[in-house]
């Protein structure tokens, strides 16, 4: 799929159904808008994190020091299933990786990106993902039960349910150590490269307003904006 034009792979209308139904994933802007903030960690107490490639280039320096402190924007993240089946990991359950630091299975590569952008011109000054992400049914809605956890056996996101990630864990955050003081955009995409087929690609990104004192960060206009097709190019590797 990876290797098809955006129109192969989108369609004209970028939305699918299938006789046994889709998944389609929504990220919930306010949840996101709620609670970032902007926290100062030495780099000893980022090991983890440090593993798992969610720090920018700088933290990884041969001058770096566990001393060192590194600026984190931190936010939570919280993602529906409103479709009509279960979104479950591309990859198979053999090839899921243990992650020792955090204790649980990774069975996703790239659930999410994260990225910070300059409000001004659009460019990228800062990017942060996961290495690899857990799914699991956090919560549901009233009458759907939760069927999967961040096990070895069964990982996916159920129809009707959320997986949430709160500000506080590894790695749920972008790296801004090196980002001046200005007006940014926090961009949080979903399914990001559209290796799972959903039923609606349009409403896989969140964008904010982001406004950076160089000590603080206030959060605005959290919304979910739809996809354009430089975007799907440009995940696709098609450009």
């Amino acid at each position: 799929m990876a290797n098809g034009s955006v129109e192969e792979v989108l369609g004209a209308s970028s939305k699918w159904s299938d006789p046994l139904g889709l998944p389609d994933l929504v990220p919930d802007p306010n949840y996101v808008q709620a609670s970032t903030y902007v926290q100062r960690a030495h780099l000893y107490s980022l090991r983890c994190a440090a593993e798992e490639k969610c720090l920018a280039s700088t933290a990884y320096a041969p001058e770096a020091t566990d001393y060192d402190l590194r600026v984190l924007l931190r936010f939570p993240q919280r993602v529906k299933n409103q479709g009509t089946a279960d979104f479950l990991p591309n990859r198979p359950r053999h090839t899921w990786e243990w992650h020792s630091c955090h204790q649980h299975y990774h069975s996703m590569d790239e659930f999410s990106h994260y990225d910070l952008l300059d409000a001004a011109t659009g460019k990228k000054v800062a990017e942060g993902h996961k290495a690899s992400f857990c799914l699991e049914d956090s919560t549901c809605d009233f009458g759907n039960l939760k069927r999967y956890a961040c096990t070895s056996h069964t990982q996916g996101l159920s129809p009707g349910c959320y997986d949430t990630y709160n500000a506080d864990i590894d790695c749920q955050w972008i790296d801004i150590t090196d980002v001046q003081p200005g007006n940014y955009i926090l961009k949080v995409h979903v399914n990001p490269k559209y290796i799972v087929l959903e039923s609606d690609f349009t409403n896989n990104v969140v964008r904010c307003n982001i406004h950076y004192t160089g000590r603080y960060v206030s959060t605005t206009n959290c919304k979910i904006v739809q996809y354009a097709h430089e975007d799907v190019s440009q995940a696709m590797g098609t450009t």
